[in-house]
């Protein structure tokens, strides 16, 4: 068969058993108007035909080289798509016979129905109806279905946190919890927590604020979503950092924002580069410690983007997720505390810290938006856990939270250097790494897409998480390499989980 006629006949859909059939039915699909980029549309065309069997269980598919030059597209946009693919399942390779649709169940229970086309539409039918929003929140949504015991970005050390000295806060609080609290709250969050939080921003980080200018959040999500609502509108622009974190991408895209790369070179996100600077609402930044790449932004260049906000008229968003764990300085100064009543709204989270089950961040707010910001958060997401603050607050107050984050400064750069250790010969042939002066993780820089794609899929047999630097980049193509977590493997894994990289990314360059 090899039309690529629609409609469902006797065998069910019809399938695209042949290249030219596929290229086709492809070129269809992606002429349809949509803003979304190449890459995501090619990735949900071959998930939704993969799904209705229209591509078959087994069947092989082109090269991503040939099926770029009939698309008329790059290759890099064929490459995200397939890896997407592989990283979710629906894909597999083998070494040296190419790229085939995987053996999935539900595929074969389509094919026992096959003839009942009745049964074919209500499978299809049970597709939930998305709106665009939600659509697009999803491509940005790759959720981990195995569970890594090796280099999983942004997990901490859960081995070393001080489980029975947290319990037992937590159970005096619980025991001791006024029943006010039991009720809906609208006060921010704990008082003893913001004040506190403040005391600590102010020595540790330089920021600018007092207790009441801190909101409690549940997790720097929920927080971004509050960010968003509250100061953009539907095709607002958004400038944001290329490469730059998924959560944030995902929250931007749902809320139906235009986001803007901006490039990130050695001194952190550059302004000063767009070619066509528009007219940012918000300017999400990582200013010290970029995620993924790990620079920090230089003093012009944060003076420059405070400028471009002031010029602008719009807030900068600035995500500090892991600023505690530096190991060659101190911490850098915030970006929120360079100037007073600067447009910078500072983002802090206690599930890189703390433990991610915590589910606490807090806002640091201008004063102009800390009452509405408040009370939109007490009607949209409520208020709780009280107890859990107000025991974070006595752990901060006692100095706990300064040990632990001490203990695990020293932890991750031990299990750092182990890593650097295990890498030690692929470094030696030429696997360059990023400099690992602050954070949770390291870049493994890599030279060409198919091998970032080959160690990501390999590793995965082995348990083994390698997050595919090219996925964090809204533009095509995107830098290949791997973003290598360390901070939540213990020690005997990273040496085993490195070893096996090293001598896999040795093998890759060698043949």
């Amino acid at each position: 068969m090899n039309g690529i006629e629609g409609g469902v006949t006797s065998r069910g859909p019809a399938l695209l058993e042949h290249a030219d059939g596929l290229a086709d039915a492809l070129s269809l699909a992606l002429d349809e108007a949509s803003s979304q980029p190449l890459s995501t549309r090619l990735y949900h065309s071959l998930r939704e035909w993969i799904q209705a069997g229209r591509l078959a269980s087994g069947q092989r598919l082109p090269s991503t080289r040939q099926l770029a030059q009939e698309l008329g597209l790059g290759r890099n946009t064929v490459l995200a798509a397939f890896d997407q693919l592989l990283a979710e399942g629906f894909l597999t390779t083998r070494h040296g016979a190419g790229t085939f649709v995987a053996d999935l169940p539900f595929q074969q229970a389509q094919v026992n129905a096959s003839s009942d086309v009745a049964a074919l539409q209500s499978v299809q039918a049970a597709a939930p109806p998305l709106s665009s929003r939600g659509n697009a929140l999803l491509a940005f949504c790759h959720a981990r279905q195995e569970p890594f015991s090796a280099f999983v970005p942004g997990v901490p050390a859960l081995d070393r946190f001080p489980h029975g000295q947290w319990q037992r806060l937590l159970r005096r609080h619980q025991q001791r919890m006024p029943a006010a609290w039991l009720s809906y709250q609208a006060q921010g969050g704990v008082p003893m927590l913001r004040e506190a939080l403040a005391d600590y921003l102010q020595l540790s980080r330089s920021v600018r604020c007092r207790p009441e200018q801190i909101l409690i959040v549940q997790g720097a999500q929920q927080g971004f979503e509050l960010i968003v609502r509250l100061l953009t509108d539907n095709g607002d622009e958004v400038w944001l950092e290329e490469p730059g974190y998924h959560g944030a991408q995902a929250c931007f895209a749902a809320a139906g924002l235009e986001m803007t790369s901006v490039a990130v070179d050695g001194e952190g996100m550059n302004v000063g580069a767009l070619a066509r600077p528009g007219s940012p609402r918000l300017i999400y930044v990582t200013p010290s410690h970029q995620y993924p790449s790990g620079v920090t932004m230089s003093l012009a260049r944060r003076l420059a983007l405070l400028e471009a906000a002031e010029r602008h008229d719009a807030w900068v968003v600035e995500d500090d997720y892991d600023s505690e764990f530096r190991y060659a300085q101190r911490p850098i100064a915030a970006l929120q505390g360079l100037v007073e009543e600067s447009r910078v709204i500072y983002v802090g989270t206690f599930s890189k810290v703390m433990y991610p089950g915590m589910r606490l961040g807090y806002l640091v707010l201008p004063e102009v938006l800390v009452e509405p910001f408040r009370r939109a958060n007490a009607r949209l997401h409520r208020e709780g856990q009280y107890a859990v603050q107000a025991a974070l607050a006595e752990f901060i107050a006692r100095g706990h939270f300064s040990r632990h984050v001490r203990r695990m400064r020293d932890c991750y750069s031990r299990r750092q250097a182990l890593l650097r250790k295990a890498l030690a010969p692929a470094v030696a042939r030429g696997l360059r790494l990023s400099e690992g002066q602050a954070g949770m993780h390291l870049v493994a820089w890599l030279d060409a897409p198919e091998h970032e794609r080959i160690l990501v899929e390999r590793a995965r047999s082995e348990g083994i998480s390698l997050s595919p630097l090219s996925s964090y980049y809204l533009s095509s193509p995107g830098q290949p390499g791997l973003v290598l977590g360390y901070a939540g493997t213990v020690e005997a894994e990273i040496g085993r989980a490195g070893q096996w990289l090293a001598q896999a990314w040795c093998d890759l360059v060698k043949g």
